[in-house]
């Protein structure tokens, strides 16, 4: 007896033609919302990754929002911040970013910790930062032998970030909520 499909089943070609902000995940389809407050913590998460690369003089790795990045043909995700450090030739990025952010809702906080977590471990991206706003706290996460490991740090202190063999950067994280 074969299995029917229940929950419809959409690819990136279907995603293409919708209008607003959505994600894929396995084929399911979430609207993308950002309250002020989420929009303040991408902005200032970004400019602080930005000011350091900018310092450093780093041109090859750039700062994005909401980057459309392609997994698979039915898993397109939108994280609110990405580090790419290798230039994009197509409408949405195809390969693992260095790094990618998720900040923290109550709409989101479990597609991020669980869904997103995973996502992103397989995918092969290096770093990945939780950030919860209502508590103010960052986790950094560090892909080291396929798996993600939960990073030691102190906010006040400066945290290097290996985004590639010629690209570190040093991040103070308590600045995020200045």
């Amino acid at each position: 007896m074969s299995r029917a499909r229940i929950l419809p089943h959409y690819t990136y070609e279907d995603y293409s033609s919708w209008e607003g902000r959505w994600e894929l995940i396995d084929g399911i389809p979430f609207e993308v919302h950002s309250a002020p407050n989420h929009q303040w913590v991408v902005a200032n998460i970004s400019s602080e990754f930005l000011s350091e690369i900018k310092k450093l003089k780093l041109k090859q790795c750039k700062v994005y929002s909401f980057l459309d990045t392609k997994i698979k043909e039915d898993i397109l995700v939108k994280p609110d911040c990405s580090i790419v450090c290798k230039p994009i030739h197509k409408k949405f990025l195809d390969f693992p970013p260095a790094l990618v952010v998720e900040i923290l809702s109550q709409a989101t906080a479990l597609k991020d910790r669980i869904s997103k977590f995973s996502i992103y471990e397989n995918f092969g991206i290096k770093y990945y930062l939780i950030i919860d706003p209502e508590k103010e706290t960052v986790e950094i996460y560090c892909l080291e032998n396929s798996k993600y490991l939960l990073q030691d740090f102190s906010p006040e202190n400066p945290f290097t970030f290996s985004l590639s063999d010629d690209c570190k950067i040093d991040v103070v994280l308590k600045n995020i909520w200045e």
